[in-house]
């Protein structure tokens, strides 16, 4: 196998470079390579050598993380990055247009959330039975019993 050449070398991360550059700990980017969100190459003595492109990908994971997307779609969404080269601001653009519309609507819900909530714990019916919030007109009973929070929360 040709040796890559010294600037190429000097261009790649150790995981402990990139755990301390990305503020994200090792056995994070470990877990994050076993889900296919990251990728590695090994050196000749095995040990794992990411692409400086690596900080912006587990950057993006984090930010999407805090986000409340959840892994699944977030590598789904990583798949579609090119890996022969450092990803343009195009593939950003795709990639966040990709999540635009489910985060639009969970803004959305969230903040349906937030200006009912008041009413919803001021009430005190404490009623999964009846509480608008939680189980609008009491669809969770078809459930079963048990608790069986919805989904979405509905509009009152």
């Amino acid at each position: 196998m040709p040796r890559k050449s010294s600037q190429a070398q000097e261009k790649q991360l150790s995981v402990g470079q990139l755990a301390a550059r990305s503020g994200v700990a090792v056995t994070a980017l470990h877990f994050y390579e076993t889900k296919g969100l990251i990728h590695s190459s090994r050196n000749t003595g095995n040990q794992r050598r990411y692409p400086r492109a690596m900080l912006r990908r587990v950057a993006v994971i984090k930010m999407a993380q805090r986000l409340g997307i959840p892994l699944v779609d977030i590598a789904t969404a990583l798949a579609t990055l090119p890996n022969d080269h450092t990803p343009t601001a195009e593939d950003w653009q795709r990639l966040s247009a990709r999540w635009r519309e489910d985060l639009s609507r969970r803004i959305d819900e969230m903040t349906l959330l937030r200006d009912q909530l008041d009413g919803c714990i001021g009430c005190g019916c404490l009623s999964l039975k009846e509480c608008p919030l939680r189980n609008r007109q009491d669809h969770l009973a078809q459930v079963g019993p048990g608790p069986h929070p919805p989904a979405h929360p509905e509009p009152l």
